[in-house]
């Protein structure tokens, strides 16, 4: 036997064993685009009337109810049935986007109108796909969730656990390295900017049924490049967390919370640089 058919035998065997069914990733892909496509038809450069919304939103459904299953086995009730949960918690879950959308729109100076937030934020649409993703973790859907997120995680630079607890609305601002954990807890009027991490102090296996990630209350601001962690940790509402801060502990109400450096500024000519080797 070659070395490639040995290869190719260890690779089938090890496929036949993995124990978990799977939804396909390319049906799951597409499942998402369709369903933000049909709840923003402005994506696509279209009006789209009562009964094609209808009809799509069928298609949404049956695309919905192939992809659960083919995993099952592993779902806590029949495909139709979860199907069917789905599409009456949807409507609640879209008026939460648009609140999101419409609260971006009026506190972000750059945004001119609601449409420009739906078509160019890729917060916005991160959040999106989180609150339809969120309805189907919260119905103990296995894997489907985490892909939805991944697909967009890779589209956008931000990585939201679809377990994340997420109020109402919501302001991603750029967006770009932001990571929200699984048992992260966020109120209402939460602002986040670009490389915020709402993370766990460890990732100890024995953790994973434990709240690891923090708590942030309503109306706080985090800026860009902060890192909160832990389980126990709590950021009070009202609070402003700055710029590339760490924080552990909670923080009281009506906090400011900021990193003290010295910016330093000298003239170019009486500056010596220090030693640089070049090769």
């Amino acid at each position: 036997m070659s070395d490639l058919k040995k290869f190719a035998h260890h690779l089938s065997s090890m496929n036949r064993g993995y124990c978990m069914e799977a939804p396909s990733m390319v049906k799951t892909h597409q499942f998402v685009e369709n369903l933000v496509h049909i709840l923003f038809p402005i994506k696509l450069d279209c009006k789209i009337e009562e009964n094609e919304v209808l009809m799509e939103l069928e298609r949404c459904s049956v695309e919905l109810k192939e992809l659960l299953f083919s995993i099952r086995n592993s779902i806590p009730g029949t495909p139709e049935k979860l199907t069917d949960r789905f599409m009456k918690e949807l409507p609640g879950a879209y008026d939460s986007m648009m609140d999101d959308a419409v609260s971006i729109a009026r506190f972000d100076p750059a945004s001119s109108c609601v449409e420009e937030v739906i078509l160019a934020y890729p917060g916005f649409y991160c959040i999106a796909v989180y609150r339809v993703a969120n309805i189907l973790y919260r119905l103990k859907v296995p894997l489907l969730p985490r892909v939805m997120m991944e697909y967009v995680h890779g589209q956008t630079g931000i990585d939201i656990h679809p377990g994340a607890k997420i109020g109402t609305p919501f302001f991603i601002d750029h967006g770009t390295g932001i990571v929200i954990g699984e048992t992260a807890e966020i109120g209402k009027n939460v602002k986040l900017y670009q490389g915020v991490t709402l993370g766990a102090l460890t990732v100890e296996k024995e953790m994973a049924k434990t709240k690891r990630h923090p708590t942030i209350e309503d109306d706080v601001v985090i800026y860009a490049g902060s890192t909160i962690l832990g389980g126990k940790t709590t950021i009070g509402h009202h609070t402003i967390v700055g710029g590339n801060t760490w924080i552990t502990e909670s923080v009281l109400p009506h906090s400011v919370v900021y990193r003290q450096h010295r910016v330093m500024v000298k003239d170019s000519k009486e500056f010596k640089p220090p030693i640089d080797y070049v090769i």
